[in-house]
C-alpha cells in the first residue's frame, strides 16, 4: 500500500507558470543580457547590497529574499509528520535515494569532467577565467594561490580567479547534487504515476539535503580541484533549505490550527502558486544582467554546458527506469523513481551557487542553463514513459497474482 500523500496539495498538470517555463526563462535571459547593456548600474547597485565579511560580499540581500521566496511555497506544502510511513513501500523509495545520493552526483562529475574539460576546454577557452568569491572567512594577500585559484583585485574587492571551465564544472556539481522536490510533482502526475510515493520522496529529499547537501558538495567540488568554501556550503544550506523549511513547518502548523485545513489548501496555497517561479524569474533577471558579455561574446556558452547536462539527465533517467524494471516495480512507482533522480532542484542549485560563488560566476550561469533545459527534456522523457508502460503489465500481473 503507497504511504500517504505527504503533501497537502496534491499536484496538478502543468499550470500557466509552468507551461511556459522554457520561455519565460528565456525571455528572462533576453531582458536580463538588455538590463547589463542598456543600464549596468542597476544591477551592480542591487548586487552591492550585500552582508560583507573579511571585504568581500557573501550574501546577496535582493538575491536572498528571491531565493527564499523559490523555496518557501514548495516547503509550506510538506507534511513531515507522513515520511516516517515511508517504510511501507522501501522498494521504490530505496531505489531513489540510492540513485540520487550514490549515482546521479558522481556521474554528473564525471560526465561534467568529460565534456567541459576535455571535449569543450577548447571552445570554452584553455586559457578563460573566472571571477568568484572567496571561500567565506578566508582573507589571503592579492597573488596568493588558494586550490587552482589565484588571490586578485577587482574593483577594490578581493576575488579568486579560477579556470572558466572549472567554474562551469562546479556549477553543474551543485546540479547533480540537489534531487528534485518541486516540480517533480508535476512530472509524476502527468507520467499517471504513484503520486504517494512522489510526495513521500519529496519530503525525505528535503530532509536529506539538510545533512547530505553540504558535506556531498565539498567532496565533489575537493574531486574537481577547487575550492571548498565549507562555510559558505554550510550558511547556503541554513539560510536556503533550513530557513525555508523551518518557516513553511511553523506557518503550516499555524495557519491550519487557526484558519483550518480547508482554507489553507483552497486559499493560502493558491496564493503561493506563482510564487516560486515568479522570484525565480526575477533571480534570473539578475543573474543574466551580470553574464550578458559573456553570453553575447561566446553564444555558444550555453550549448557547451546543456550537452552534458541532457547526458546527464538521461543517462539518470534510463538508469532509474531499468533498475526500477529489474526490482519489479509497478509502473505507477517506476516512472516516478526515474524523474525523480532525473531531475534537478536548481533553486537551491543557484542559491548555493550564488552564494559560494558570486552572482556573476560561471558556476552561477551553469546552474541558470540547469532550468533552461529542465522543462523540455522531462516533458520529453514523461512521454517517454508512458509510451513504454505496456512494459511493466507483468509487473501489474504479478502485483495481481
Amino acid at each position: 500500500m503507497a504511504a500517504k500523500a505527504c503533501i497537502t496539495k496534491k499536484s496538478g498538470g502543468l499550470g500557466f507558470f509552468e507551461r511556459w517555463l522554457t520561455l519565460w526563462v528565456v525571455l528572462c535571459i533576453a531582458f536580463g543580457i538588455l538590463l547589463g547593456k542598456l543600464a549596468p548600474n542597476i544591477a551592480s547597485a542591487l548586487d552591492g547590497l550585500s552582508i560583507m565579511s573579511g571585504g568581500a560580499p557573501v550574501i546577496s540581500i535582493p538575491i536572498a529574499v528571491c531565493l527564499f521566496f523559490m523555496m518557501y511555497p514548495i516547503m509550506v506544502k510538506i507534511d513531515f509528520g507522513e515520511v516516517l510511513k515511508a517504510g511501507r513501500n522501501m522498494k521504490p523509495v530505496g531505489l531513489t535515494l540510492f540513485i540520487n545520493w550514490m549515482v546521479k552526483p558522481f556521474t554528473m562529475l564525471g560526465i561534467s569532467l568529460l565534456f567541459l574539460g576535455v571535449l569543450f576546454r577548447g571552445f570554452i577557452g584553455p586559457d578563460a577565467m573566472d571571477l568568484v568569491k572567496l571561500p567565506t572567512g578566508l582573507d589571503l594577500p592579492v597573488g596568493a594561490a588558494h586550490g587552482i585559484g589565484t588571490v586578485v583585485l577587482e574593483n577594490g574587492v578581493k576575488m579568486l580567479q579560477i579556470p572558466l571551465w572549472r567554474s562551469y564544472l562546479a556549477g553543474c556539481i551543485l546540479l547533480g547534487i540537489a534531487p528534485c522536490t518541486a516540480m517533480v510533482l508535476v512530472w509524476g502526475f502527468l507520467a499517471k504515476g504513484n503520486d504517494g510515493h512522489t510526495l513521500v520522496m519529496v519530503a525525505i529529499n528535503s530532509l536529506a539535503m539538510l545533512f547530505l547537501y553540504g558535506p556531498l558538495g565539498g567532496f565533489l567540488l575537493g574531486v574537481g580541484r577547487l575550492p571548498i568554501p565549507w562555510q559558505a556550503l554550510l550558511l547556503s544550506i541554513g539560510i536556503y533549505v533550513a530557513l525555508p523549511l523551518v518557516a513553511g513547518y511553523l506557518s503550516r502548523k499555524i495557519i491550519i490550527r487557526t484558519r483550518g485545513a480547508e482554507w489553507f489548501e483552497r486559499k493560502f496555497l493558491h496564493l503561493l502558486t506563482p510564487v516560486t517561479i515568479s522570484a525565480l524569474l526575477i533571480t534570473l533577471v539578475l543573474l543574466f544582467s551580470f553574464k550578458g558579455d559573456v553570453i553575447l561574446a561566446r553564444p555558444l556558452t550555453i550549448l557547451w554546458i546543456a550537452v552534458p547536462l541532457f547526458i546527464q539527465t538521461n543517462l539518470i533517467f534510463w538508469l532509474g527506469y531499468w533498475l526500477a524494471k529489474k526490482l519489479r516495480l509497478t509502473y505507477e512507482d517506476a516512472a516516478p523513481s526515474a524523474m525523480i533522480g532525473a531531475s534537478n532542484h536548481f533553486e537551491v542549485a543557484i542559491a548555493t551557487a550564488v552564494m559560494i560563488f558570486g552572482l556573476s560566476s560561471g558556476a552561477a550561469l551553469a546552474t541558470v542553463v540547469g532550468v533552461l533545459i529542465e522543462v523540455p527534456v522531462m516533458l520529453m522523457l514523461v512521454k517517454i514513459c508512458l509510451r513504454t508502460r505496456h512494459s511493466f503489465r507483468h509487473e501489474l500481473q504479478g502485483e495481481a497474482a
